[in-house]
C-alpha cells in the first residue's frame, strides 16, 4: 500500500494548517494554566498539543474513513489504542508538538510528526518545523526537504565514519536505570553524543546526513515511525539493537538508527549491555 500524491498532499496541508492555527500562535504565548504535567515533571502537554491534535485527527478522519488515527494525547488518556493502530491496515499516528517541553519554554526546536503504518511497518513519514514552515518527507522512494516554494531537495544519510568520529543523539535520562551507568561510560567512545528533546528535528538531522545515528529506549509510534521512514529512505538502516525490525507494535528494547549498515554494526558492537537489557 502506498498513499497517491493527492492524498500525501492532503496529509502535508493538514499539518501545516493545523500549525498556523494552533501551534505558532501559542508559542511564546502560553500561559502557566495552558501548560499541565503528564507521567512526571517535565513529561508536558500544552493546549497547542492539544488543539492541533483535535484539528489533524478530525481531518485525518474525513479524508480516511477506514484508518486507524492515533495521535499521542489520545493515546495518554487511551493506551490500548497504540495496539489497535499496531495491527491496522492502515493507521496515521500524530505527534502533534514534537518537543512540548522546548515548545513550552520557549525554544523553537519542536515540530510536527506525521507517519502512516500498514500493520505496524512505516510506509510515510512527514517531520515538519513549524517555525520554519519547511518538511522532511519520505513517502515512495527517496526523502526529500520540502518547502512551500521550493524545489523538493533530494537527502541522503552520511557516509561511513570510524566510531571515534561518529555523532549521534542518544537519549540517556529515558534509558532503563539499570544500563545508564555503563550507557555513560561508553559515550566517550564516540565523537559526541547529546539529545534535542525533540524526535523530529533529531530524525530530520540524520536524513539530512548531519549526524550519524539516533539510539531511543522510549518507543512511543509517534516519536519515531516517520523518522525511521525518512532515514532508511535516505539510505539508512534502523532496528532493534537485537536485530529485529523495527514495528510499531513493539514496546521494550531498544531502538538504534543509523546512516549505514555500517555504521549501525560499529555502535552495536559498542552496546553488548543492551541486547541484555
Amino acid at each position: 500500500m502506498t498513499l497517491t500524491q493527492a492524498q500525501q498532499d492532503l496529509l502535508i496541508e493538514t499539518v501545516r494548517s493545523a500549525a498556523k492555527a494552533e501551534i505558532l500562535p501559542r508559542f511564546r504565548n502560553l500561559a502557566a494554566s495552558d501548560i499541565r504535567s503528564k507521567t512526571k515533571p517535565d513529561d508536558l502537554v500544552t493546549e497547542a498539543d492539544l488543539a492541533a491534535e483535535a484539528r489533524i485527527t478530525a481531518a485525518l478522519r474525513d479524508a480516511f474513513p477506514d484508518a486507524m488515527i492515533l495521535g499521542e494525547e489520545a493515546a495518554s488518556a487511551d493506551p490500548t489504542l497504540r495496539a489497535q493502530a499496531a495491527e491496522a491496515e492502515l493507521a496515521l499516528i500524530i505527534d502533534p508538538v514534537d518537543g512540548t517541553w522546548n515548545f513550552a519554554n520557549g525554544l523553537a526546536t519542536f515540530g510536527v510528526i506525521l507517519a502512516a503504518t500498514r500493520f505496524g511497518v512505516p510506509i510515510f513519514g512527514m517531520l515538519y518545523d513549524v517555525v520554519m514552515d519547511d518538511w522532511v518527507l519520505a513517502a515512495g522512494d527517496g526523502t526529500v526537504m520540502a518547502t512551500p516554494d521550493q524545489p523538493a531537495r533530494a537527502l541522503a544519510t552520511a557516509p561511513v565514519k570510524p566510531l571515534e568520529h561518529l555523532t549521534g543523539f542518544i537519549h540517556l535520562y529515558l534509558m532503563e536505570k539499570s544500563v545508564q551507568g555503563q550507557m555513560a561510560a561508553a559515550l566517550p567512545r564516540f565523537n559526541r553524543t547529546f539529545m534535542l528533546r525533540c524526535s523530529c528535528h533529531e530524525y530530520r538531522l540524520l536524513a539530512q546526513g548531519a549526524v550519524d545515528f539516533c539510539l531511543s529506549g522510549m518507543l512511543n509510534p509517534w516519536d519515531h515511525a516517520a523518522g525511521v521512514h525518512a532515514v532508511t529512505q535516505a539510505g539508512g538502516v534502523a532496528r532493534m539493537i537485537d536485530g529485529r525490525d523495527y514495528h510499531t507494535g513493539i514496546t521494550t528494547g531498544y531502538l538504534l538508527t543509523a546512516a549505514s549498515e555500517e555504521v549501525w554494526q560499529t555502535v552495536a558492537a559498542e552496546l553488548p549491555f543492551l541486547r541484555r537489557a
